[in-house]
């Protein structure tokens, strides 16, 4: 797909925009007063592999956090600051690789600059937040709701408080927690601005609901070149998000270094435990680095031909399995060594 241009900008080790591979966030929510807890969050989600993080620094103590956090991961940390700007400034003087903010909250013009200032002397990118609660108040009167324009022209009226001070490492993000919404915001930003979008659909709910908004909403950009890092918000584990924005990015093939998995929904004609053999080989290559595609077939007649785009794969019979490689079959095994059989086949593939 041909992406979106954009200006280009670096947190820490990671480049965002500008062609870079679209990255996957996630936000710490243990409390940021616990910082050995949220330390070790911070190093489950790069263990995970979580490319930027961020945390919030709701007042002076959570500094301490982000000094811990620079101390501990590889990966970029961003602070989330509301307010109060000074925030801003202790973070950035604490090493931070990125500043979440909304310079229309954090003061006067002053003190808008005094953060673009440290910024740009340290090379820090800001982003831009904002969302349907977010709105300010004289653009809802103007549009009578946080429809895509006001949340566009919020965000944009932000970006020229800092274009104002000379900077222009900025990133937007302009989430709703209404699918459509937050599809129409981003689409018209991208028409307005050459910004790098960080994406997600704030809000979202639980896990089952937030992985539905946000495949739908993240990925439709995604899929029309629209958006340069994503975050798939959830009211769960942080760490269920990371897999999550993985699996958006591979499902749109924005990710070459990993196992696309294809697998049959099974039917009367299956005569093997397909879902528990799918289910393990996706646990066995969850790891795996080759850009290659693996199926998993409930029907030994079928399945070689209707995954003949498949680098390799296996197709079950009737307590047993073929091991097929390009729709051709290689050699039948028992059903008990079928996964072993097919993760032995996949190392000798050289991709």
């Amino acid at each position: 797909m041909q992406r979106r241009k954009t200006r280009q900008v670096r947190a820490g080790n990671v480049l965002i925009g500008g062609g870079a591979p679209v990255s996957v966030q996630s936000m710490l929510n243990v409390p940021s007063t616990d910082i050995e807890g949220s330390v070790r969050q911070a190093k489950a989600l790069e263990n995970a592999g979580c490319q930027i993080i961020r945390a919030a620094v709701p007042d002076m103590d959570a500094v301490k956090l982000i000094y811990e956090l620079k101390n501990n991961l590889t990966v970029p940390v961003v602070a989330d600051i509301h307010f109060d700007y000074r925030l801003a400034l202790e973070s950035v003087a604490a090493g931070v690789d990125k500043i979440r903010i909304n310079p229309g909250n954090i003061g006067s013009p002053d003190r808008v600059k005094a953060v673009a200032d440290a910024c740009r002397q340290k090379n820090i990118p800001i982003r831009i937040g904002v969302n349907s609660g977010s709105v300010e108040k004289e653009l809802l009167a103007k549009f009578g709701a946080p429809t895509p324009e006001a949340l566009v022209e919020s965000a944009l009226n932000h970006a020229k408080l800092l274009e104002k001070n000379d900077f222009y490492d900025t990133v937007i993000s302009i989430k709703s927690s209404d699918v459509e919404t937050m599809i129409s915001a981003y689409e018209l930003c991208a028409e307005k601005c050459d910004y790098p979008l960080h994406l997600g659909v704030t809000e979202a709910g639980t896990e089952r609901m937030a992985l539905v908004k946000s495949s739908i909403g993240i990925g439709s950009l995604l899929a029309k070149g629209i958006g340069d890092t994503i975050r798939v918000s959830m009211t769960a584990d942080p760490l269920r998000e990371v897999p999550a924005g993985f699996d958006i990015l591979k499902a749109l093939n924005l990710r070459d270094d990993c196992v696309r998995i294809v697998s049959c929904p099974t039917c009367g004609r299956t005569r093997i435990d397909l879902i528990a053999l799918a289910n393990e080989v996706e646990k066995r290559l969850e790891n795996c680095k080759k850009s290659i595609t693996v199926a998993v077939m409930g029907c030994a007649v079928n399945g070689p031909g209707e995954a003949r785009q498949a680098d390799i794969g296996i197709a079950g019979g009737d307590g047993c399995a073929l091991i097929f490689r390009k729709g051709e079959i290689l050699r039948k095994v028992p059903e008990s060594r079928a996964v072993d059989e097919l993760i032995k086949e996949i190392e000798t593939l050289e991709i």
